[in-house]
């Protein structure tokens, strides 16, 4: 006799409504939680977890900065690129509610019986691009007011042709975008696996009930 996993077994005593009910309400929940976290003043810039950094590919010039006494631009540019993250990602609020209101039954039981961060990939599968083009303008915009970011990109990208720096860092507005993605999906990605561990600890009696089911 073949028996199920206890996670779809559990799954199976929630009606399809509920279960897509426990889910919105913990993607909003969580979700909502990781843009206000990020999207404020130091919610990158002072968090050691998504601080972005110079580019790999620049660390070492950086380093050369600091011995010639120019400490103070390599971390103005630093506090430049966190500034950008920080200012785009409230930009994400909008897009994850509406990804969260089309979601299907399917979506929803699979995102339930899957890892600790399936609900986290399945954000990341509907709204990464979106995300993109929405967050590059807003990063340009503000590390547009520095002009070392401007020495930065004609630097890097003459420093590509050569292969001396990294394709992907030559410009550094793509690159801010790309690490505000990847601090924004990991910041969601705790958050869902705190509802995971604690669903009893959430405000929301559908959460309780639903992920509660999984334990």
């Amino acid at each position: 006799m073949c028996l199920a996993p206890p996670a779809i077994a559990q799954l199976d005593q929630i009606s399809s409504r509920e279960a897509v009910s426990g889910l919105k309400a913990a993607l909003e929940k969580g979700s909502l939680a990781a843009v206000a976290a990020l999207g404020r003043a130091d919610g990158f810039l002072g968090n050691p977890q998504v601080k972005i950094p110079l580019p790999e590919s620049l660390q070492r010039t950086e380093r050369l900065m600091r011995r010639v006494g120019m400490g103070k631009q390599a971390d103005e540019l630093i506090v430049t690129l966190n500034r950008a993250a920080e200012a785009a990602v409230p930009e994400a609020r909008s897009l994850f509610l509406d990804a969260v209101k089309k979601m299907s039954v399917q979506d929803a039981k699979g995102i339930l019986s899957g890892g600790d961060t399936a609900a986290t990939d399945y954000f990341r599968r509907t709204t990464q691009d979106p995300l993109r083009q929405r967050f590059l303008p807003i990063v340009r915009k503000a590390t547009s007011r520095v002009e070392l970011a401007q020495r930065y990109n004609a630097y890097a990208e003459t420093a590509a042709a050569f292969g001396l720096v990294r394709k992907e860092d030559a410009n550094l507005d793509g690159y801010v975008t790309q690490k505000a993605l990847d601090g924004l999906f990991f910041m969601v990605g705790e958050e869902e696996k705190k509802i995971r561990k604690d669903p009893v600890g959430s405000a929301s009696a559908i959460i309780r009930k639903v992920f509660g089911s999984l334990l």
